[in-house]
């Protein structure tokens, strides 16, 4: 992983030269829980000003998979502003994503404005907070400096509207195990821990954290946690039941940063 990101800090280099002055590793990677085979690599440049639409498709044609292969399920990758990164803005605010990889259905998207709200708007933001509090830098400041985060205001409908979005998705009825089902109950436990703890956590540290906080739900999350390591996941209505006690306490929830 490690030789695949020098690669990528280089073709980005390449493609929008001294427009480049930022490189960071999010997600997974930047937070110690990358799991190979089922990890994406997530990825955030950022550059001095708006990028002319030449330059866009260089960039993603010099790190396309084709061109610089992932390791990983995929490369999910944006590119902002040094400006919007620095606001705090809840808006997606990018200049171009793409998503691609061997396992990922491949994507561009050339503005923030190009984002449908169907495929959820919430996503850079989230983000954005993520990489200030626990970024690696790969190339230019610290990612607490180069990224700043939300008011709590926007985190928590952000987190609302992730959890909305994730809701509406089709899952099948009943309490059968249904694939993907475990990433909702972590990634609705992550949400919660953040809210109430005031720091992100992977999405499995935060599970533990609830399970060792004595959550009503703790046999749900432990069984999520579990089907990270090949076990069954949960149910699909017990997945949506948890979902949605999260983010009722999100909206109601008492947050530390408040005051």
């Amino acid at each position: 992983m490690a030789r695949y990101l020098t690669e990528l800090v280089a073709a980005a280099g390449e493609a929008l030269g001294d427009d480049l002055v930022g490189v960071y590793a999010a997600g997974s990677v930047a937070l110690g829980a990358y799991q190979p085979g089922r990890s994406d690599v997530d990825v955030a440049l950022l550059c001095a000003r708006p990028l002319p639409a030449g330059r866009k498709r260089e960039l993603a044609a010099r790190l396309r998979h084709e061109a610089l292969p992932c390791p990983a399920r995929g490369l999910e990758l944006v590119v902002y502003r040094r400006d919007v990164a620095r606001s705090g803005t809840p808006e997606p605010g990018f200049e171009v994503e793409l998503n691609t990889g061997a396992r990922m259905p491949p994507r561009v998207t050339w503005s923030g404005d190009e984002r449908a709200a169907a495929d959820g708007r919430f996503w850079y933001g989230l983000d954005r907070s993520i990489l200030h509090a626990g970024g690696l830098a790969l190339l230019g400041p610290p990612a607490g400096e180069a990224f700043a985060d939300l008011t709590t205001a926007d985190l928590r409908r952000l987190l609302v509207d992730a959890l909305t979005w994730w809701l509406a998705l089709p899952t099948p009825p009943g309490d059968e195990p249904a694939a993907g089902t475990e990433d909702a109950v972590l990634g609705a436990c992550r949400a919660l821990v953040r809210c109430r703890d005031g720091g992100w956590l992977p999405k499995v540290a935060a599970g533990r954290r609830l399970v060792g906080q004595g959550h009503p739900a703790a046999g749900l999350i432990e069984r999520a946690i579990a089907a990270r390591r090949g076990g069954r996941p949960p149910g699909g209505a017990a997945a949506r039941a948890f979902q949605r006690a999260v983010r009722d306490d999100i909206t109601r929830c008492y947050d530390p940063f408040d005051i």
